[in-house]
C-alpha cells in the first residue's frame, strides 16, 4: 500500500519523495495498529502525512481540528488536487450542515474535518455511526494538554468519542510545539503507542531580538523596505491593534485589523483579503492564528513579549510554510512582561498549573535576554537532543556583533543578591543597586546595604535588563510565583570568586534589504489573476517556493515542468500551460 501512496504523493502534491517523519507516520496508519503521535515542525507536511491514507484507507477519515477558518482553506486545496474533502463547523447553516452530514454517510468524502465541539452533537455522532471510519487524525493535539499553552476542554471528548466509534479506527494525532511533558500526556489522553519526532527545527526562519527600538519605527520602516511581502504583526492588545493599525494605514500601507472586538463577518473580511493578497499586512492580538494555511508569509513581527515560548514559537511559525527564508522578529521591552503577568494573576488555574505558567513566562524572558544563539535555546526548550549550538541565521549568531565584558556589572549584581540574604526579586535589587529612595528602599534600611548605589550610572530598566540577561545566561534563578525571588545559582560563585569571566553580546547591525526576482513576481501576478478568477487564496494555485523554483531552472517543456516540486500532474493540467508560456516569453525577452 504504500507504493500506492507514493504515487499519490508524486500525482496529486507532486512531491517526488516523502519529508522526513512522513513516511514512518504514513506505514503506522497504513499498518492500522500503530497508533501515532506525529510532532513534526510548522510547514513539514503533517497535512499529508494523514491526508495520503486517507485516500489508501477503505471508509472515511475524520479529521478534529480547531482551526475553523482552515478547515476551508485546506479542503479547497484538496478539492483544486481533486480530492473528495469537505467540513462542518459552526459557520455553516442547519441546511448545509445536514446536506453534508447526507453526503458523510452516502460515502462522497474521502476525508471529513469536524471541530472538537461538534463531538457533543448526538445527531451527528448518531449519524457518523452509520459510516465506515477507518482513521481519526487529531491536528493541534496539545490542545488536549491542561500543561500545553493552548488547552481546550472540548478536546477531552476525544477519546470517548473513539470509543463510541464501532469501527475502531486508527489514530492519529499532530502538533508542531509540544515540550517532553506535554507529548506525555498526549499520548496517554489519546492511548497513543508510537511517538514520531522529526525536531522541531525550521532552518528557513530568521530569528531577531530587537532592544530598545521606537517601535512603530522600526515596523514602518521594516515593511517599507519589504513591502512585497506578506506579514503579520503580533501586539497584546486590541487598543494596541487599533493605535498601530492607524499608524500604518496613514502611512498607505495595505494593513488590516484583527481582534476578538471586532465581528465576525468583519474577522472572516479581513482574513479572506489577507489569504488572497488584498491586504499585505496584518495587526493582530493572538486572536488571528487559528487557521492560517497562507504558505507565504515572509515575516512575524511580536510588537509585544508572548506569554511563553510554546505560543511565541506557533505564531512566529507562522511565516515561511513554503520552506523559504522569512524573519522572525521579537521588538522587547521590559514593560511589556505586565501583560501576560496580569493574565497569569487573574486566571483561575489550580496553583501548580499557575506556577507553571510564571515558569514558562520566564523562559520566554530569558529568550529576550540571552547571549546563546536563539535557535539552540528554542530547540533546546522543547526538549530536542544536541542541538546545534549556533546557526548563522539568528540575531544572536551574526558575525557583526561584539562581545561586551560585563564581568563587574554581574559581581555588582550577584554580591548584592547574596548580601541582601536572597530575599529579593528584580526590581527590588535593581532599587538597591541603583540608590533608590522608594519608601520600601527605606523603610527596609535597605539604603544602608554594602552595595547601594553600587551601579548608581545605570537607570533601574539597565539594570534589571542586566538581571534579567544573568537569569537567562544560567548565572541566577527565579523562583516562580505572583512573587518571584532572586537566588544564587554555581555559575555565579565562580563570578564572586574571580574564576568567571561575563560576556553579553552588542548588537550592532541592521536589516538585510531582500532583492527582487523579476520572473518570480511575473508568475505572482498570473497566480494572483488566476486565483480571483477561481475564487480560491493565491497559494491554493502554488507555492512561493514552487515560482521561486520555476524562476531558477526555467523549464520549458511539461516534463520538465513536473520536475518542479509542488507540480503535480493534476495541477499541471489545471495551469501548467499558462505559467509554461510566461516562463518562455520571460526567457526569449532575456535574450533578446
Amino acid at each position: 500500500m504504500l507504493n500506492k501512496a507514493e504515487k499519490i504523493l508524486k500525482d496529486y502534491y507532486g512531491f517526488k519523495n516523502f519529508r522526513k517523519g512522513q513516511r514512518k507516520i504514513i506505514e503506522n496508519i497504513l499498518a492500522k495498529k500503530n497508533d501515532t503521535l506525529g510532532v513534526m515542525p510548522t510547514g513539514s507536511g503533517k497535512s499529508i502525512s494523514f491526508q495520503i491514507p486517507a485516500l489508501c484507507l477503505p471508509g472515511l477519515t475524520v479529521v478534529i481540528s480547531p482551526l475553523i477558518s482552515l478547515m476551508k482553506d485546506q479542503t479547497d486545496s484538496l478539492k483544486t488536487i481533486g480530492i473528495k474533502a469537505d467540513y462542518i463547523n459552526s459557520t455553516l447553516s442547519f441546511s448545509e450542515k445536514k446536506r453534508r452530514i447526507t453526503g458523510m454517510i452516502n460515502m462522497k468524502y474521502d476525508l471529513l474535518y469536524v471541530a472538537p465541539e461538534r463531538l457533543k452533537d448526538n445527531y451527528f455522532i448518531n449519524r457518523l455511526k452509520q459510516v465506515e471510519v477507518s482513521h481519526v487524525a487529531v491536528d493541534e493535539a496539545h490542545c488536549i494538554s491542561s500543561w500545553g499553552h493552548d488547552f481546550r476542554p472540548s478536546y477531552r471528548m476525544i477519546p470517548e468519542f473513539i470509543k463510541v466509534l464501532d469501527t475502531d479506527p486508527v489514530v492519529s494525532a499532530f502538533t508542531a510545539t509540544a515540550t517532553k511533558r506535554v507529548r506525555r500526556d498526549i499520548q496517554n489522553l489519546l492511548n497513543l503507542d508510537r511517538l514520531v519526532l522529526t525536531g522541531f527545527d525550521r532552518p528557513n526562519l530568521n530569528f531577531k531580538i530587537k532592544k530598545g527600538v521606537d517601535k512603530k519605527e522600526y515596523i514602518k520602516n521594516y515593511i517599507k523596505v519589504n513591502k512585497n511581502d506578506s506579514g503579520i504583526i503580533y501586539v497584546s492588545t486590541r487598543k494596541k491593534v487599533e493605535k498601530l493599525y492607524k499608524y500604518l494605514n496613514r502611512r498607505g500601507f495595505e494593513v488590516g485589523k484583527y481582534h476578538a472586538g471586532l465581528s465576525p463577518a468583519e474577522r472572516k473580511s479581513v482574513q479572506e483579503k489577507f489569504n488572497r493578497e488584498k491586504l499585505k499586512i496584518i495587526v493582530a492580538t493572538n486572536a488571528f492564528g487559528m487557521g492560517i494555511d497562507k504558505s507565504n508569509i515572509r515575516y512575524v513581527i511580536h510588537n509585544n513579549i508572548p506569554k511563553n515560548i510554546e505560543a511565541y514559537y506557533q505564531e512566529a511559525g507562522r511565516a515561511g510554510r513554503d520552506g523559504e527564508k522569512s524573519d522572525c522578529i521579537l521588538l522587547y521591552s521590559a514593560d511589556d512582561i505586565r501583560i501576560p503577568k496580569y493574565f497569569i494573576e487573574k486566571s483561575n488555574l489550580k496553583p501548580e498549573l499557575k506556577r507553571n505558567e510564571y515558569y514558562k513566562l520566564q523562559k520566554m524572558i530569558d529568550y529576550c535576554h540571552t547571549s546563546k544563539c536563539l535557535r539552540y535555546f528554542i530547540l533546546d526548550y522543547f526538549g530536542q537532543k544536541n542541538p546545534p549550538k549556533t546557526c548563522n541565521s539568528c540575531s544572536n549568531c551574526d558575525n557583526e556583533i561584539d562581545f561586551k565584558n560585563i564581568t563587574d556589572i554581574a559581581y555588582k549584581i550577584i554580591s548584592c543578591i547574596k548580601r541582601t540574604g536572597q530575599r529579593y526579586g528584580i526590581t527590588k535589587i535593581a532599587c538597591i543597586l541603583k540608590g533608590s529612595r522608594r519608601k520600601d528602599i527605606l523603610e527596609r534600611n535597605l539604603d544602608q546595604a554594602i552595595n547601594y548605589k553600587a551601579l548608581s550610572s545605570f537607570t533601574i530598566k539597565e539594570i534589571k535588563n542586566y538581571i534579567n540577561f544573568l537569569i537567562a545566561e544560567d548565572f541566577i534563578k527565579i523562583t516562580n510565583g505572583k512573587y518571584p525571588i532572586l537566588k544564587l545559582k554555581e555559575n555565579s560563585i565562580d563570578v564572586l570568586q574571580n574564576n568567571k569571566k561575563v560576556y553579553k553580546k552588542d548588537e550592532k547591525k541592521v536589516e538585510k534589504i531582500t532583492a527582487d526576482n523579476k520572473l518570480f513576481e511575473i508568475l505572482r501576478k498570473l497566480r494572483l489573476n488566476i486565483a480571483k478568477k477561481e475564487s480560491i487564496p493565491p497559494y491554493i494555485v502554488f507555492h512561493d517556493s514552487t515560482l521561486k523554483e520555476m524562476s531558477d531552472f526555467l523549464p520549458q517543456t511539461r516534463e520538465e515542468m513536473l520536475k518542479i516540486k509542488g507540480v503535480g500532474k493534476i495541477k499541471y493540467r489545471k495551469y501548467g500551460e499558462k505559467f509554461l508560456e510566461k516562463i518562455k516569453n520571460f526567457a526569449l525577452q532575456d535574450n533578446d
